[in-house]
């Protein structure tokens, strides 16, 4: 097992990582481990190790004597600013280590993970500056003979369970506000890309946070994450996978009415309109829907066309689509790697069949990729589907792949009951150059961004970030980010 150390992590070699608790490096009680390989070659990335519920409560109890303690919780904000910038600062010294371990467990373009690792440096920083910013209110013209102030403080110990899509920016989303708010935690990230997580606690650790502040147990979801979901112990859960996922950690937080939020899934409408920039909107829905092999909780995976631009949109969005270059993440050359693992895959393939048997019209990609390094790995062809209803499944569930369903719309009021016609409502993206047809479409489409002229961001990148409806519940990024970890108190003083 590996031993906490000071050098910065190197990449090549496949490592093995015991659990991280209370700042030590902790055997799983079971005894097991398991190997996380490779999707794109099958080759050993990691170790690590497999434990059960009895390793989730020493963590929480770690976590929570930590809290308890007060060393953290009631540390000067300086104090807890100073950690998360030296956080940022050595994971931009480690930038390139990190980004290949993200590259091999994901199976993601280097080119991706570097950015991936470098946004979430930027995350660190960000709320290293919010920690210097919390403050309350205080009421003093309501009665002449009374005060009241309005405190915050931190929720407690936070369970966070992550998925593998973005390893370590979305946790970093959860631990950076956290950590600022003054909270200790218990992370669960996925098994599929567990390495990164353990390097970041690592790097946090070696940051300054003290002992029991940052945790990491991994193993099997159904009990190492039912645990914290269901432990009196811990105060907050912050979850972000399936949406079928969220509803059991909703049910079993009920236990002590923690407090939750959940980023769940999504079925993104990109609408685009007639007098939009086509060129720029074929790239933007091309970025919706392939970014990350099309596994994104956020991905434009309805791409709703105006009927008089549909033709031409489509072959140009086709043409485009030919460039993508499927293959190994080390290959420079590679614009598009491997999904993350056999049930993925299945997953994929089934929905492309389901397409298919629906009646939807195929107009490119179709399946896996198989042939010379294509067996190595698992990787799948980027397709588009056209003459799609938005009853069919690949309108209507979430695939997590870069499966594409094409719909028509004649007016904005058409655009807008089909963009709705959802159980999810995470994000969308409205192409136009008309300012009215903009805002009457951001007003009326109900999910928690929106873009316009663009997609996945608009260069804005710590706005709150969370969904309506089974999309989720609470927001991350941003001062919003920030609350969820915090408590309001309200102090009434009266005056003698």
């Amino acid at each position: 097992m590996v031993t906490q150390t000071k050098e910065p992590a190197q990449a090549p070699a496949a490592r093995t990582y015991e659990h991280f608790i209370a700042g030590q490096w902790v055997a799983p009680a079971t005894g097991q481990t398991y190997e996380r390989r490779s999707p794109a070659t099958g080759d050993l990335v990691e170790t690590i190790a497999w434990g059960d519920a009895e390793d989730a409560h020493r963590a929480i109890d770690a976590a929570r004597a930590a809290f308890d303690a007060g060393t953290w919780a009631k540390a000067p904000a300086q104090q807890r600013a100073q950690v998360l910038r030296k956080t940022a600062e050595k994971i931009r010294a480690e930038l390139l280590p990190l980004a290949q371990l993200l590259s091999k467990e994901v199976g993601k373009p280097q080119s991706m993970a570097i950015a991936e690792v470098a946004m979430t440096a930027d995350v660190f920083d960000y709320y290293a500056g919010l920690a210097l910013d919390m403050h309350g209110e205080s009421v003093t013209n309501f009665a002449p003979d009374a005060i009241g102030i309005t405190m915050h403080e931190p929720v407690g110990v936070v369970g966070v369970i992550t998925p593998w899509n973005f390893p370590v920016l979305l946790i970093s989303w959860k631990l950076a506000p956290a950590l600022a708010a003054g909270c200790t935690i218990v992370a669960k990230p996925s098994e599929f890309t567990a390495g990164t997580t353990f390097e970041l606690a690592r790097i946090i650790s070696e940051a300054g946070a003290p002992a029991g502040v940052i945790n990491v147990v991994t193993g099997p979801g159904p009990v190492v994450g039912a645990e914290l979901a269901a432990s009196a112990k811990v105060d907050k859960i912050a979850f972000t996978g399936s949406t079928a996922v969220g509803k059991t950690i909703m049910q079993a937080a009920a236990g002590n009415l923690k407090k939750i939020s959940l980023e769940l899934g999504g079925k993104s409408p990109n609408i685009v309109f007639a007098d939009a920039n086509m060129d720029a909107a074929v790239g933007g829905a091309f970025f919706g829907i392939y970014l990350n092999t099309g596994q994104v909780c956020q991905a434009g995976s309805r791409l709703l066309l105006q009927e008089s631009i549909k033709d031409e949109f489509l072959a140009k969005l086709q043409a485009f689509t030919k460039t993508v270059k499927v293959g190994n993440p080390e290959d420079p050359s590679t614009t598009m790697g491997p999904v993350i693992n056999e049930q993925q895959l299945d997953k994929v393939v089934r929905y492309v069949h389901a397409g298919q048997e629906e009646g939807a019209t195929m107009l490119c990609g179709g399946g896996r990729l198989t042939g010379g390094d294509y067996d190595r790995g698992l990787y799948v062809q980027p397709t588009i589907f056209d003459n799609v209803r938005n009853d069919m499944a690949i309108a209507k569930e979430e695939i997590f792949g870069p499966v594409l369903s094409v719909l028509t719309f004649k007016d904005a009021g058409e655009a807008l009951r089909i963009a709705n016609d959802t159980i999810y409502g995470l994000a969308a993206a409205v192409w136009t150059k008309d300012i009215n047809t903009a805002f009457k479409m951001a007003k009326g489409i109900q999910a928690g961004t929106v873009w316009v002229n663009a997609y996945h961001s608009a260069g804005l990148p710590f706005m709150p970030y969370g969904g309506y409806k089974q999309s989720g519940i609470g927001r991350e990024l941003g001062h919003e980010g920030l609350e969820e970890y915090l408590e309001t108190k309200a102090v009434q003083i009266k005056l003698a």
